[in-house]
């Protein structure tokens, strides 16, 4: 009985599809002969095609809802953290992912590199948007503007003084730092969508005036001739400069990595869960929420900031319409899909959103819809991300 009330929901629905779709897959007009073409056959495709996604999505569904409790009698450690406290793998995984990342220049076209430090400037900034909303809970849809603040920094300060790559590096950091308490300050009391309108319009603010403030940003037609990092004065070729690069946003994000998972061990990491959990909890048991709260956003914003710099340097052309609030949402969906406080969810979100897009270009015009469908799908599936973090357990053993 249960299996023929499936089947029926899901002819149902197919039905339904079948009618919503109709004027579009099945009727044609040629306005040149004045005819009406009927495609019938499109029909059949579209009613099996339906039927069959119906009755997968109706068994995914049970299945999820029957495994609920055996998921629960699981371990509390998840895969890759047991692969993490397993030496004996982890080791190795790395000496061989180190000498992957070595050669990876090397053994692949300009092409590939360019696109994985497309794809690593974006681990960076899914990783410093991790800290704001993966742990401390702060929904920010504005953090595009400290990407470009960092950007603009680098390409002013060279174009007008002369000042170098390294030293812009620190500093975009340090200004986007600088912005974020500067953001932080007025949203304290604020949280949930409040504060993501806030954000948002932060992020806005900073485009408006890139965009228009033409004396200094040169407004939409960007800055260009930017260089890139200095190699102790050695002039390099497009592919050998594609190379050093590739290696500077390597070691950038190592060294994000470490830190974040230094902070996220610390006592300002376990006071951003706390506050992320009960807000009135982690209050009442003597964290400074507001303190806490511009930690956050401060630390966040200082990865995107150093972020904006690499950006700078390796496209030499910044304007207004690189950092438009759609770069937010994708930062904000790496850190959703890859698993919200998890690094290496992160990493994964950051490197299967910017790199497929760029593989499948010959589905460029479906693009849209089916990123819509992976979200949809993870929300129902895995709500927890790709790589749910796990929570370090701590027993006292007397």
């Amino acid at each position: 009985m249960i299996v023929m009330d499936e089947i029926k929901k899901s002819c149902v629905a197919t039905l339904w599809f079948i009618f919503l779709t109709f004027p579009i897959a099945v009727i044609k007009i040629d306005s040149i002969n004045n005819t009406v073409k009927w495609r019938w056959l499109n029909m059949v495709y579209i009613g099996v095609g339906s039927f069959f996604l119906s009755m997968l999505w109706r068994y995914m569904i049970k299945k999820k809802e029957m495994g609920g409790q055996k998921e629960k009698k699981k371990k509390e450690a998840g895969f890759f953290y047991k692969i993490s406290q397993n030496r004996k793998i982890f080791i190795p995984l790395c000496v061989l992912l180190g000498v992957f990342t070595i050669l990876f220049p090397h053994i692949f076209s300009m092409y590939q590199t360019t696109i994985m430090i497309s794809a690593l400037i974006y681990v960076m900034l899914g990783l410093g948007l991790n800290i704001v909303v993966g742990l401390a809970g702060l929904l920010d849809l504005g953090y595009v503007a400290f990407f470009a603040l960092g950007a603009y920094l680098y390409a002013l300060l060279n174009m007008h003084y002369g000042v170098s790559f390294w030293v812009a590096l620190p500093l975009g950091g340090m200004l986007a730092a600088l912005f974020g308490l500067v953001l932080g300050y007025p949203v304290l009391k604020l949280r949930g969508d409040y504060l993501a309108i806030v954000t948002l319009g932060f992020g806005e603010i900073i485009r408006i005036i890139s965009q228009n403030w033409d004396a200094v940003t040169f407004g939409p037609s960007g800055i260009a001739n930017i260089p890139p990092p200095p190699f102790f004065g050695v002039k390099l070729s497009l592919q050998a400069t594609s190379t050093y690069i590739f290696y500077i946003i390597v070691v950038l994000v190592i060294f994000t990595i470490f830190i974040i998972n230094r902070l996220k061990d610390s006592r300002i990491g376990r006071a951003w869960v706390a506050l992320k959990d009960d807000e009135i909890a982690c209050q009442s048991m003597g964290i400074d929420k507001g303190k806490t709260k511009l930690t956050a956003f401060a630390l966040g914003a200082t990865w995107a900031g150093m972020a904006g710099v690499v950006f700078a340097a390796k496209t030499t052309f910044i304007n207004p319409a690189s950092f438009t609030i759609w770069e937010s949402i994708i930062i904000l969906c790496i850190v959703v899909l890859g698993g919200m406080g998890s690094i290496a969810g992160v990493i994964s979100g950051a490197l299967l959103l910017i790199l497929l897009p760029e593989y499948l270009r010959a589905f460029a015009q479906y693009r849209m819809l089916a990123f819509a469908s992976v979200l949809i799908l993870m929300m129902i599936f895995r709500p927890n991300g790709m790589i749910e973090n796990v929570r370090k357990i701590y027993k006292f053993k007397q």
